[in-house]
């Protein structure tokens, strides 16, 4: 049976069909595997492809699954509704979008696009952009969407108000609401709004909740552990009806708490369905035994979390190295020659390498030290193919052929290249559109322009420009994505206004906007490049691979989904980017206290706990080798700053690690509630915050050796008397907070 390939939990989660399932999935634990099989057991047993819907998180995730799975029973996988959150959304708003007083060739703004339209109102409002920072106001949109909060009842709330006059930004609400004006005008959505809005669709119109919860009765979601609140309500409005909800997931592995993602959701899965069947996925087929062992004791520090016992039959492997460097660019160095001595040692390609990090200014160094090295690398994070000025340029017009509004395209281009068409005939043109209250485009095709104090001969190139788009525009459905999109290029004239620019960077920029008509010619061409008819569930046609399609492909494609084509680098990224992928060897660098865990992070246990999280994944990447780094010293905003070494390192079981600093284990974790009972004297002294009691924080000797019974929290009070083992003897002055929460002032010598 097509069963029998699993392991015993594999198997029996993959049969359960019916009703509410929890996959707990420990890292390289096969969940992907298991998935695929539950998918190919319903087909195999005569489940229909069209009334099954598998949500992932990325579209390189889809795509791997729906190849695993036609792999296994052949083609009847290409009518399932797979794909990611937003591309599912995005494809049912498609049909349904009137409902919701759209077109459906709505556009769809990625960020870049939403932080420009922010831009331009903030300096429409003459706000100072230094307060306003577009990206900053745009999190704060983002995080109400993804609470469903409306820029409308944002304004109405009183404690966000509050929040943002405290913070000296009292004008977010405004900006929000403006925000979401322009959007509806150029009947586009944002990222948030295909979420924001499926969710009021299934709510305000039962015909079409009921349409798709009938129409789904098998629906699995991937990574339920990083669903916000928006993801975690469409799942429940999509299964009210069958209630067959198989989610997968890892508690262990929730790291998204910043773009709104819920922890909750997975912990608290069994209340929200009767009878749901847990099944933990418990063995580790990615690493070797000291790694799982390793991010075990790591974990196991966390209070909230779901008890499971990840384990490995694979080798015992090398320890866990931990090295701290003098500085910065030392680190780098020794990174850089360790990776070529690992390469050389053990013949794997650079392409097994991968380099981890808290945030991405880190990178810079590491780049330095390769290049120097001649090390090949591909760094994730930077900017991507489809956000290059160039290819922005051009999908601008492809936008404005495809919907006529998009205010943000046509301000692009609408004098690029250059028409004759100056800033000055933008500014007026923007007040007659909104002394219209219609799109830019549709106030430039007016007659009677001289009123905004736009004349004759401006008048007539906004009407030539007008006009060329509205031509481009009637073969839309006449021809497909490269046939008019090679048209759009060439009577644009890009590519000739890129060659007379007479830059460096010109050549590689014809040769990006080159590229762009290769990937229309695959669009359009390959067979594989699967595309379904969300009404039908059947494959799209090449003759149906229209313009508008394209565009709603690329705007759904993440950082993480690009390919490259030479797959022998190093690869530079965040932790948060590594999730889901893995290496034989990972190298974790910057393992230092305010840097990993983040100084952002310390205020609560529950922000460190994620933080801790976050380090599991790091380690879970990797199958045959880890490498911790620290500096001694490093440079932040041109300033030297001295740090000690993380915490975290001290939450690894010592057995399992070696290298710098690396001691007997101690009966103490950064999440215990534990102090020393000893009381010291006490010299010269000088006050410190420090935000986790238990940390260094042991009884004291004559020869200053750590042992001795430990206190617990509850028994702490002022004036009792401690030792430290980088600050010294010590004396608690203040108390603060409760429980885990606490902490203590101490003034040491």
């Amino acid at each position: 049976m097509l069963l029998d390939e699993l392991n015993d939990e594999q198997r029996a989660a993959a049969a359960q069909t019916e009703g509410a399932v929890m996959i707990v999935a420990g890292a390289g634990s096969g969940k992907t595997r298991t998935l695929t099989y539950r998918v190919a057991h319903l087909l195999e047993k005569g489940v229909s492809p069209f009334s099954i819907l598998l949500l992932t998180f990325t579209n390189k995730a889809a795509k791997e699954m729906r190849e695993r799975i036609e792999s296994l029973v052949g083609n009847g996988a290409k009518s399932i509704l797979m794909g990611t959150f937003h591309s599912v959304a995005a494809r049912i708003l498609r049909l349904e979008a009137e409902k919701l007083g759209y077109t459906k060739n709505f556009v769809i703004y990625d960020t870049s696009d939403s932080k420009t339209l922010l831009k331009n109102i903030i300096k429409d409002r003459c706000f100072d952009s230094k307060i306003y920072v577009p990206s900053f106001v745009l999190d704060r949109i983002s995080k109400a969407k993804s609470s469903l909060i409306s820029a409308a009842e944002y304004a109405e709330d009183p404690i966000r108000r509050t929040e943002d006059a405290v913070a000296g930004k009292p004008a977010i609400a405004e900006l929000y609401l403006e925000y979401e004006r322009r959007l509806k005008r150029a009947v586009a959505m944002d990222f948030d709004d295909l979420l924001f809005n499926l969710y009021r669709l299934l709510t305000l119109d039962p015909s079409v909740a009921d349409k798709y919860s009938q129409r789904f009765r098998y629906i699995m979601v991937d990574e339920y552990q990083d669903t916000n609140h928006a993801q975690y309500l469409i799942v429940k409005k999509l299964a009210s009806r069958h209630k067959n909800v198989c989610v997968v997931g890892d508690d262990a592995q929730s790291i998204y708490a910043f773009r709104g993602a819920n922890i909750q959701n997975i912990l608290n899965f069994k209340k929200d369905y009767e009878d749901v069947r847990i099944y933990k996925l418990e063995q580790n087929y990615r690493s070797s035994q000291n790694i799982v062992n390793a991010a075990n004791s790591v974990i196991d520090k966390n209070l909230d979390r779901i008890k499971k016992n990840v384990w490995t039959s694979n080798p015992e492997g090398e320890k866990i190295t931990f090295k701290q460097l003098p500085s910065d660019r030392n680190e780098a160095e020794e990174v850089c020659n360790r990776i070529k001595e690992k390469k050389s040692e053990t013949s794997c390609s650079y392409g097994d390498i991968a380099i981890l990090y808290r945030t991405n200014s880190q990178s810079r160094a590491f780049e330095d030290a390769l290049r120097l090295k001649n090390v090949p690398y591909v760094l994730y994070g930077g900017i991507s193919f489809y956000s290059r000025k160039e290819i922005k340029d051009v999908l601008a017009y492809f936008r404005l052929v495809v919907n006529h509004h998009d205010d943000d395209a046509f301000a692009r281009v609408v004098n690029y290249p250059q028409r004759g068409i100056g800033q000055t005939t933008i500014d007026r043109l923007k007040i007659a559109a909104d002394a219209m209250n219609c799109s830019l485009f549709v106030a430039a095709s007016c007659e009677n322009l001289e009123q905004f104090g736009i004349k004759g001969a401006t008048s007539s190139k906004l009407s030539d420009f007008c006009a060329f788009i509205k031509s481009c525009s009637v073969d839309l459905y006449n021809e497909d994505a490269l046939t008019l999109g090679e048209k759009i290029i060439h009577r644009s004239r890009i590519i000739d206004a890129l060659k007379e620019e007479d830059k460096l960077e010109s050549k590689d920029r014809v040769e990006n906007v080159e590229e762009l008509i290769n990937g229309l010619q695959s669009f359009v061409t390959l067979e594989d490049t699967h595309i379904i008819d969300e009404l039908t569930g059947e494959m799209v046609s090449v003759e149906q691979r229209t313009l508008d399609v394209f565009l709603q492909q690329i705007s759904l494609i993440s950082d993480m989904d690009k390919e490259d084509d030479n797959p022998d680098k190093v690869s530079l990224m965040t932790i948060h980017s590594s999730k889901g992928l893995e290496f034989d060897h990972v190298f974790i660098v910057g393992m230092e206290e305010n840097l990993f865990p983040s100084t952002l992070c310390l205020a609560s246990r529950t922000e460190l706990e994620e933080e801790r999280r976050l380090f599991y994944v790091a380690l879970t990447r990797a199958k045959q080798s880890v490498f911790l780094s620290s500096a001694t010293m490093r440079y932040k905003f041109g300033q030297v700053v001295f740090s000690e070494k993380s915490r975290f390192i001290d939450d690894i079981d010592t057995q399992y690690l070696s290298g710098d600093g690396v001691k007997k284990a101690l009966p103490i974790s950064a999440s215990s509630t534990q102090l020393p009972k000893k009381k010291l004297p006490i010299t010269q002294k000088k006050s410190l915050p420090i935000t986790s009691l238990s940390k260094n924080i042991l009884t004291k000797q004559a020869t200053n050796e750590p042992v001795g019974e430990m206190l617990k929290i509850e028994e702490c009070q002022e004036g009792l008397k401690v030792w430290h083992s980088k600050f010294g003897t010590g004396v608690i002055k203040t108390l603060e907070g409760k429980g885990l929460d606490t902490k203590a002032v101490v003034e040491f010598e």
